[in-house]
């Protein structure tokens, strides 16, 4: 690897720019640090953390504008864990998937592999492209990416006409998208995510945005007898967030960075504000990738480029691979592209953590850098 160093004046301010894990602001680290002794090793069951979780799924309430009747909902697991539980209870009988990335499928591939469901439908596009949902009688589930994370691809959150299909919900994998870009939940019945992400916290934890069809959908289910593991039981979840805790004991580090981070984007100005400040990045970032001699964007299609992950193709003359290298070696990291797309490219986070004017600074490093390689 070639010993380039880049100046300092040319790199960014913080250097992480990760896609999942993401970059957690040093205030929030700092925050955390003050309730050492007071909150965390607390048991989950008192008061002081049936507040914190009461904390975050206010903010998280007024940070969507939820509509009447919607209820925030959390549990342990992540977003993998929360695709497990909608096959157990969020599915009736058979689903549709849109599939353009490594997370959409995982989903779809879980609904397949249940023998207690019917065949599900798979949508597929080619990554850097998008797949769409569409009617189909029989369907009681669509489900979608809202951003693929593997790719950059984002897709609007619309509901699609179900035709005498009234009752079929529309469920949102979110997990990269929530918090960085534009959403009407009112357009889905379920908008679920992790909180690593725009939410620059730790993984381990998904909170869900459920419509009324959705909980009673969870209630059905749940009546109808169909064996659910109770770490997955859904109606359970729904119970716990009612009263402001989790069933198992939630990582508390996890829930107090995502509520720090609620709280700073309700304070800068919102839901708005904060798709506002990717926008931002994805014009800087994009912008360069379109006038550079030996750099494109990998999604072709501008309109479903996503603003909160950034992938770049990169042209033979320039090794991503050694270029990824010695920006690590020089505090700038996670640039790493997805690693099953196997392109020559790097994966860029625009989360609303990350300050626009360091996404200029990388794309002025990654010249610097290109240059000389």
């Amino acid at each position: 690897m070639p010993d380039i160093r880049i100046p300092d004046e040319l790199k960014p301010v913080d250097g992480r720019f990760g896609c999942g894990p993401s970059k957690v602001r040093p205030e929030a680290v700092d925050a955390l640090a003050a309730v050492s002794r007071t909150l965390l090793g607390t048991s989950h069951r008192q008061k002081p953390v049936r507040d914190l979780v009461g904390r975050l799924r206010r903010g998280v309430a007024e940070l969507f504008s939820l509509p009447e009747g919607y209820e925030v909902v959390l549990g342990n697991g992540g977003s993998t864990a929360f695709w497990e539980s909608a096959v157990f209870g969020l599915i009736r009988d058979r689903a549709q998937f849109a599939s353009f990335g490594e997370f959409g499928s995982k989903f779809a591939g879980s609904a397949k592999a249940a023998p207690f469901l019917g065949d599900p439908t798979v949508i597929k596009a080619e990554p850097g492209t998008a797949a769409f949902l569409r009617f189909e009688d029989g369907i009681d589930a669509y489900c979608t990416p809202q951003n693929e994370t593997s790719t950059g691809v984002a897709v609007p959150v619309k509901r699609i006409a179900t035709g005498n299909s009234a009752d079929a919900l529309m469920l949102h994998d979110a997990t990269s998208g929530a918090g960085g870009l534009d959403v009407d939940v009112s357009e889905s019945d379920v908008y679920y995510f992790a909180p690593q992400k725009n939410f620059g916290s730790d993984g381990g934890l998904w909170i869900a945005l459920m419509s009324p069809a959705a909980i009673a959908r969870i209630s059905e289910i749940k009546e109808s007898g169909r064996y659910i593991p109770a770490f997955l039981d859904l109606a359970t979840a729904v119970d716990n967030a009612r009263l402001d805790q989790t069933y198992n004991t939630p990582a508390l580090a996890t829930v107090f960075l995502a509520a720090e981070q609620v709280d700073w984007m309700l304070a800068g100005g919102g839901l708005a504000w904060a798709a506002k400040r990717s926008a931002e990045s994805a014009s800087i970032l994009y912008g360069w990738a379109e006038r550079a001699e030996f750099a494109t964007p990998f999604v072709v299609e501008p309109a479903l480029r996503s603003n909160v992950v950034g992938t770049i193709d990169f042209a033979a003359s320039v090794d991503a691979t050694e270029l990824a290298k010695i920006l690590r070696a020089n505090g700038i990291v996670d640039t790493e592209p997805y690693r099953k797309l196997g392109r020559n490219q790097l994966r860029i986070a625009m989360f609303p953590t990350i300050d626009p004017a360091d996404v200029e600074a990388l794309t002025a490093s990654i010249d610097y850098v290109a240059e000389r390689l």
